[in-house]
């Protein structure tokens, strides 16, 4: 990898800021002061230094984040502040994207990464990652519907949906519950409840396949995965149809 490409990669500065670091003789390789913008090196092997600062380079990031209300789960947008907004400068670098999405007005668990086939595998409809959802229900949630997610509600557009464990919480006017389900389709937890005369008023997503939502994050704060937890995701035990 050439050196420019992988300081900027590491969050050291811009290609421009880049350039003049490596002019004003601050970057070392192996304790020797590389000047050459182009020259190779081997990220995993060589010593990169700034100003006598040990470099880390990542190929792969991999972030929580507590999803607030009122930001989109994308890249970008015109219109509407997106997850991606919310991450610092240094950490948008490597352009990591949300994996699935959580609806605008949906709180909670949203792993953000750059890995292509982690998201892959967690997004597969040929795999059953479980997603598990806190709601609360505008509406008397019974055992009638724990029986009917439990074999597969039809939405709106005649889709039958898989199985759905679902849990009450407090049952009453308002209810709250959890719901685990298998799939992604668009809005699914608010049309599962449509689909049994029920409203969803309130939704946050508590985890993702083994992956649980760390609840000292507050709404719009990140962090990244400990290795304990990349290594579950990666090892989860998928299932194929």
């Amino acid at each position: 990898m050439r050196i420019d490409k992988l300081l900027s990669n590491a969050g050291v500065g811009s290609r421009k800021e880049v350039k003049k670091l490596l002019k004003d003789g601050a970057v070392k390789v192996n304790d020797v002061i590389m000047k050459d913008a182009k020259t190779k090196l081997n990220p995993e092997e060589d010593v990169v230094t700034v100003h006598g600062e040990p470099v880390v380079y990542r190929e792969y990031v991999y972030f929580m984040m507590n999803k607030p209300q009122g930001v989109i789960s994308a890249t970008e947008d015109l219109r509407d502040k997106t997850v991606i907004d919310l991450l610092k400068t240094e950490d948008r670098i490597l352009e990591p994207f949300p994996v699935g999405r959580l609806d605008k007005d949906t709180e909670g668990l949203l792993l953000i990464t750059n890995d292509g086939a982690l998201a892959h595998q967690l997004l597969s409809p040929k795999k059953h990652v479980p997603k598990t959802y806190f709601a609360v229900i505008d509406g008397e949630v019974s055992e009638k519907d724990t029986d009917a997610f439990r074999e597969g509600v039809t939405l709106d557009d005649g889709y039958h949906t898989k199985p759905g464990v679902l849990k009450i919480l407090k049952t009453g006017l308002r209810s709250d519950i959890e719901l685990t389900i298998t799939e992604g389709k668009f809005h699914q937890v608010k049309r599962m409840f449509e689909a049994v005369g029920k409203r969803v008023v309130y939704l946050r997503r508590l985890s993702m396949g083994p992956l649980l939502l760390d609840e000292s994050l507050q709404l719009g704060e990140y962090r990244e995965l400990s290795e304990e937890e990349v290594v579950k995701l990666k090892e989860h035990p998928l299932v194929t149809e």
